[in-house]
């Protein structure tokens, strides 16, 4: 990535001359947080599952709402404050909002490193897993008409630190960011309700209830926590207690954070390049497979 490029990146976020459209910004920000924590946290029975709706949910539901492109496209006021700029101001945000993220699983690692090494491999190895979706997810996406975009949308469940991952190698605004924004939004507004109802369903597997609430942990608190309480409540009386459930999602969640981030650095970002290569002109769906995929 060359100097001029890096500039541009980040030119969005420059103050000088550019102070009313910041204020905009965080304003508007600090509006929609406030609101989503008033609501707070809604939790309602659904089948033998549980539906939680986290503030995360809302916060995205709202910020899509009142860009310029959805509400703002039709109410003139609103667009006038939340405008374009406003968004592209937010867009190299983002990325910096994700840093205090990456410290953060950082100052676990080192506490946690006993208590890890006990909960033994299982937790280690579950992270091979993902290699099972890139089969999965790589195809679908192709057929779906996705270019580059599916190396980003399909390298992984697309939390944080992965979004973190291909965005300093591509860029937020390259194929691949865009990919992976996608799955990161979809998830964020439609994975706590899927994980919340996939964790009440999930003991009709016939799976240890250990080993569906290590599966909770897929390296997003809020669907974890949308997971593993309702897992609980579905196997109340089972033989497993609550805590233990919470502990061992809680535990997953942290390891999948951290070892998921070198999964995806290491073995899936080479594995789904090396695969679209092979896979897009199959498809038909570009010809130029190979472009900047390295």
């Amino acid at each position: 990535m060359t100097n001029d490029t890096t500039a541009d990146r980040w030119a969005p976020i420059r103050t000088a001359g550019r102070l009313s459209a910041h204020l905009r910004t965080h304003l508007t920000v600090l509006l929609i947080v406030v609101v989503a924590e008033l609501i707070g946290t809604i939790t309602f029975p659904l089948g033998p599952g549980q539906v939680v709706l986290l503030p995360l949910l809302y916060a995205v539901v709202l910020g899509l709402g009142l860009s310029y492109s959805v509400l703002g496209s039709v109410i003139e006021p609103l667009r006038s404050v939340v405008d374009e700029d406003v968004s592209r101001i937010a867009s190299p945000l983002l990325v910096i909002a994700l840093m205090p993220l990456g410290v953060k699983y950082g100052t676990l690692v080192a506490p946690s490193f006993y208590d890890l090494v006990a909960a033994g491999p299982a937790f280690v190895l579950q992270e091979f897993g993902n290699l099972g979706t890139i089969l999965i997810a790589l195809p679908l996406a192709l057929l779906l008409g996705l270019k580059r975009e599916s190396i980003g949308a399909a390298v992984s469940i697309a939390r944080e630190p992965t979004l973190g991952v291909i965005t300093d190698k591509y860029g937020i605004e390259s194929p691949e960011g865009r990919g992976v924004l996608g799955t990161y939004m979809t998830g964020t507004v439609l994975g706590t309700v899927f994980f919340g109802l996939l964790g009440g369903f999930a003991p009709a597997t016939g799976l240890h209830p250990l080993a569906l609430s290590m599966a909770c942990g897929m390296g997003s608190a809020s669907m974890m926590t949308a997971c593993s309480t309702s897992l609980a409540a579905a196997v109340g009386g089972a033989g497993v207690a609550e805590d233990q459930i919470l502990s061992f999602a809680a535990t997953s969640n942290l390891l999948t954070g951290i070892t998921g981030l070198y999964m995806v650095i290491l073995v899936g970002l080479p594995v789904i390049t090396r695969l679209y290569a092979v896979l897009a002109p199959v498809f038909g769906r570009d010809t130029a497979a190979t472009d900047g995929g390295e």
